[in-house]
């Protein structure tokens, strides 16, 4: 696992957009996973500032979103489709046929679920798997006790994880939907190689576990220490509990990257 700790969040966040870029330029019919939360604006941004600056093409581009909640309209102001359209879609050329978000209207969430699976499969796998964190170690909306080979499904949603998203829900945490359809562990760890970004105090004592405490399915993100090409981004805040690292660092202009 390689982890990158920046000086702040604007540069965690553009290097973590190059991390992307990279793999748009090396494969332009790349296949994305990607998230939704307040951490990844930056990233999202940077690649909006790429597309139009530097004419970074994602017309053959294929993503897939880890999660949606079930029972929101696909336009409904916290749904995370309108995000993905709002924070990105409609800044860049992705292709709308080359979009998939699981519908949270779907009559049968397990039978959206297994589509999605399929579909993901049909496009040949996840390149690049684009995840953030929750203050529990969730990835996707895989909470404490997933198991490590699910793959997507319903699930329902922690109370801490309720709390923490009821932010997008003008703070009122009975508004947050219960249940959401998410990617599973087994089909993140499928992909050829993921990116994690973390940011904020808050979300130290959750990446101290993944990188340094034991891969256990009480902290679904520890599971990243057994993929074979994974890397945090990481500001200080959020890098605040890390051990130093027994490989050392190499220093950057604003950044260290250490190899645990």
């Amino acid at each position: 696992m390689k982890v990158i700790v920046a000086d702040d969040y604007e540069i965690m966040s553009k290097e973590a957009a190059k991390i992307v870029a990279a793999e748009v330029r090396k494969k332009p019919d790349s296949v994305f996973a990607l998230p939704t939360g307040g951490t990844p604006f930056g990233l999202y941004g940077e690649l909006i500032r790429m597309h139009k600056e530097e004419g970074l093409d994602f017309s053959r581009v294929s993503t897939f979103n880890l999660d949606e909640y079930i029972g929101l309209p696909d336009g409904h102001e916290s749904s995370y489709r309108l995000y993905m359209y709002e924070r990105f879609f409609n800044h860049v050329n992705v292709n709308r046929d080359q979009i998939y978000v699981p519908r949270g209207l779907a009559e049968d969430p397990e039978e959206e679920a297994a589509t999605y699976e399929w579909a993901i499969k049909r496009a040949g796998g996840i390149d690049l798997a684009v995840l953030g964190i929750g203050r529990n170690g969730h990835i996707g909306f895989n909470e404490p006790k997933t198991e490590f080979g699910s793959l997507t499904r319903p699930i329902y949603l922690a109370k801490r994880t309720i709390e923490a998203n009821a932010r997008f829900f003008e703070g009122d945490p009975e508004a947050v939907p219960r249940q959401a359809i998410s990617m599973g562990i087994r089909t993140i760890m499928n992909a050829r190689k993921i990116i994690l970004v973390a940011s904020g105090p808050e979300k130290s004592h959750a990446v101290n576990q993944t990188v340094h405490g034991p891969v256990t399915e009480m902290v679904p993100s520890s599971v990243l220490q057994l993929h074979p090409d994974c890397t945090l981004f990481l500001d200080r805040d959020a890098s605040c509990e890390l051990k130093p690292s027994p490989n050392g660092f190499i220093p950057g202009p604003g950044i260290r990257s250490m190899v645990y």
